[in-house]
């Protein structure tokens, strides 16, 4: 018996263990196991963003998504390469530790920044609407993304909400806090306002909701876990 039970434990201890550092919870994905052709500029991670800092809760540059949404995008990113386009997403999962920490940060107060909010007092971004108390970003199926083209030059940077995104032209960059970026802003440039269209009906096409306010701001219609938000920390493989 005791023989028995010593080649149970050593058979117990080769099966290999996971890695819990690093484990997702069930039904969430890195989207680079999911589709890594889309490329990933994840501004939260690091300090070109309006907080000019990393937020809390960014150990690492990565877009983590629920399955759902990683699929979904994936099929979005197969009819966009076909035009010699790619997808680039620069926030997707976002834990509620870095959304307080933004709210904390307008909080603090400040004048405009010319950069992301040419126009606004940090104060009164939340107020303005620019900064959320609560982000769907928590749940794990929204989505900030732009377009690129795969091997051509894009176009130059707006003054506005961005640095160096290398997207086409959609007339503000990502986090410009200004009705500019309202995605159907009649002031808007032509061939700027036929692109987010054309951003907005491919993302359609794959599911997703656009929020008005935010030309770059999608959220899956069936997402999983439409009523949780999520606070574990964003993490590489």
């Amino acid at each position: 018996m005791l023989a028995s039970a010593l080649a149970t434990i050593i058979l117990v201890a080769a099966i290999p263990l996971p890695a819990f550092a690093d484990a997702l919870p069930a039904g969430f994905v890195r989207l680079a196991d999911i589709d890594p052709s889309i490329r990933q500029d994840i501004r939260y991670a690091g300090v070109e963003n309006f907080l000019h800092r990393k937020a809390d809760g960014y150990e690492a540059p990565v877009c983590i998504l629920t399955r759902q949404a990683a699929e979904a995008l994936a099929a979005v990113q197969k009819a966009i390469v076909a035009k010699s386009l790619t997808l680039v997403v620069f926030d997707c999962y976002r834990p509620a530790r870095a959304v307080a920490d933004m709210g904390e940060w307008t909080r603090q107060g400040g004048p405009p920044d010319p950069q992301w909010y040419p126009k606004v007092r940090r104060g009164d971004l939340v107020a303005k609407g620019y900064v959320g108390e609560l982000s769907s970003h928590s749940r794990g199926s929204t989505v900030d993304i732009a377009i690129a083209r795969v091997d051509a030059p894009s176009a130059p940077n707006p003054t506005c909400g961005d640095v160096d995104a290398d997207t086409l032209d959609f007339g503000t960059g990502f986090d410009c806090f200004d009705p500019l970026s309202e995605t159907t802003h009649r002031g808007l440039a032509g061939e700027a306002a036929a692109i987010r269209k054309m951003l907005v009906e491919a993302m359609r096409t794959g599911g997703f909701k656009n929020y008005a306010r935010e030309w770059w701001h999608f959220t899956l219609a069936n997402e999983p876990f439409a009523k949780e938000r999520f606070d574990f920390p964003v993490t590489a493989d």
